[in-house]
């Protein structure tokens, strides 16, 4: 479980080496936006040095490749595969077939460099394209290496002429609504995690919390940060508290003690099955945390 997904720029030795200690779940060294098209063949053998050094413990390392009509991507995936990152980042994935396809380079590469087949993940940015749209549905149909999706509004708004993508009042427009509940939809019946998108008001920490504890009340799992201060607070944000945890335990006492009732009280309040489902997710998050934690 991805709570905090942290980007570096691949090319700078120093900001990879800080992003690896803030504490975020999951670093992605960026070979895309971050880094100048003259900067990338430096910036590939930059990122495949810095897999191969000592990593820190608990932390996952992804790199985020150049979309495929880049005709970079090939290159991307040769030059970090061979290092083994645990996964790809793709973006402005069109839909499960690009997915497929880079998942076919990996599987060459897995294989020439004796590494594990299926190891390295994928991370598609499902919604940079308009076409990408109408296709995060089909996620759930064979979609190799998928562990989770996310979304993206700034390459999307560009796409479609949009001159922005927030109402005065901060939230989205209504198109940008619409693209991140069908990403949420998507990833949930893939059976992966749903990861929200960045917000690019980085000082804004008042505001992150807000947008997190929406994100993880709608069903989101985590969210992706393009700024070291914003790590906090989404960790926070996506793990259970003392109250929410204290809770899902009862929830799954009460059950336990009358596992043939379909409803419930608790605490003056009814419960039925899907509140047990909830509180089965939320204790289970709870030890996926501790266990990171304590490889840390």
């Amino acid at each position: 479980m991805l709570r905090s997904l942290l980007f570096a720029p691949g090319d700078s030795d120093k900001k990879m080496t800080k992003a690896s200690g803030i504490g975020a779940d999951c670093v992605i060294l960026d070979l895309e936006d971050s880094v100048a098209a003259t900067r990338k063949p430096t910036a590939r053998g930059m990122v495949a040095d810095f897999l191969r050094g000592e990593r820190a413990a608990g932390v996952r390392f992804y790199v985020r490749v150049n979309p495929l009509d880049s005709g970079l991507t090939l290159h991307d995936i040769a030059a970090v595969v061979p290092a083994a990152p645990d996964g790809i980042v793709v973006p402005k994935a069109n839909g499960p077939e690009d997915l497929r396809t880079v998942s076919h380079y990996i599987d060459v590469l897995e294989a020439e460099h004796a590494l594990p087949a299926g190891a390295i993940a994928l991370l598609p940015v499902a919604t940079e394209t308009a076409a990408a749209v109408f296709t995060l549905g089909d996620y759930r149909f064979d979609t190799p290496r998928l562990a989770g999706m996310t979304w993206g509004a700034e390459d999307l708004g560009a796409a479609v002429g949009a001159s922005t993508n927030l109402r005065p009042d901060k939230e989205w427009t209504s198109p940008y609504q619409l693209v991140r509940s069908l990403c949420l939809f998507g990833a949930h019946a893939a059976g992966v995690q749903a990861i929200d998108t960045v917000m690019a008001d980085f000082r804004d920490t008042d505001r992150l919390k807000v947008v997190c504890d929406e994100a993880r009340r709608d069903g989101f799992t985590g969210k992706i940060a393009i700024h070291p201060a914003q790590v906090e607070v989404i960790n926070a944000a996506f793990s259970p508290s003392a109250e929410e945890l204290a809770h899902a335990r009862a929830v799954i006492e009460a059950f336990a003690s009358n596992p043939d009732a379909g409803t419930l009280q608790l605490d003056g309040k009814m419960i039925d099955r899907p509140h047990l489902v909830q509180a089965e997710r939320i204790v289970a998050l709870a030890a996926q945390l501790d266990k990171l934690g304590a490889a840390r």
